[in-house]
C-alpha cells in the first residue's frame, strides 16, 4: 500500500473526515459551526484515498470523525475543546 498524502487544512480550520450517517461527525459540525471554526469535510465512503489515510493513522480502522489540524497532527473524535486547544497551539 502506498503512502497517501492528505491536505493540510489553512491556519486556524481543520479538515474532518467524516461519512454521512455519522453522529459523532454531525456533533462536531455543529460544535465546529457554533465555535466559528472553519473545516473541511471529506466523505471517506466517497473518496478511496481518504478512507486509505484514515486507517493508516487509526491502526487499520475507519474511524470517524478524523481530524487533521493545520500542523500536520491528526486526531480520532476530539471534544470541541481539544480542537480549541490544537488550534490555539
Amino acid at each position: 500500500m502506498s503512502e497517501t498524502t492528505t491536505p493540510i487544512p489553512e491556519n486556524g480550520t481543520v479538515l474532518m473526515y467524516s461519512t454521512t450517517w455519522c453522529g459523532y461527525c454531525r456533533r462536531l459540525r455543529t460544535q465546529l459551526d457554533s465555535e466559528g471554526i472553519g473545516y473541511t469535510v471529506i466523505d471517506i465512503e466517497e473518496r478511496p484515498e481518504a478512507a486509505a489515510y484514515v486507517e493508516q493513522v487509526n491502526g487499520g480502522n475507519q474511524t470517524v470523525p478524523t481530524v487533521v489540524y493545520p500542523d500536520g497532527s491528526a486526531a480520532t473524535n476530539p471534544s470541541i475543546a481539544q480542537v480549541k486547544q490544537a488550534l490555539a497551539a
